[in-house]
């Protein structure tokens, strides 16, 4: 939490001075700018069954920007059914749409969809 308090001056400094306020919401920028991880690295409080859906959001977003497909995901069937124990679809589908935005905004932003 304390990376928090100080990534918010941050992310304001940087907004103002580059003008991203208008292209991106704030909670996209305060996540890219308050982790000190690679954008496709799943948060280190995720838990493992997290993780895995992380890294299948991942794929999912590449499967989407690949095939130029309306990014949501809500048109996943990974995201909506997944295949796991029902006591771990929640957290599944929470690491799910938390990769599938990390990779999207990437892409966005002129990444490119390769592994």
């Amino acid at each position: 939490m304390t990376r928090n308090r100080f990534a918010v001056p941050l992310l304001a400094l940087t907004l103002t001075a580059s003008g991203l306020a208008i292209a991106r919401p704030y909670t996209a920028l305060a996540q890219t700018y308050s982790q000190d991880r690679s954008w496709d690295t799943p948060p280190q409080e995720f838990k493992e069954i997290q993780r895995q859906g992380y890294h299948d959001g991942i794929e999912g977003a590449r499967k989407d920007y690949d095939n130029h497909r309306r990014p949501d995901v809500n048109n996943r069937d990974e995201y909506r059914h997944p295949h796991v124990p029902d006591s771990a679809k929640a957290d599944y589908r929470e690491g799910f749409r938390r990769g599938y935005e990390a990779a999207m905004d990437h892409m966005m932003e002129g990444g490119h969809a390769s592994h």
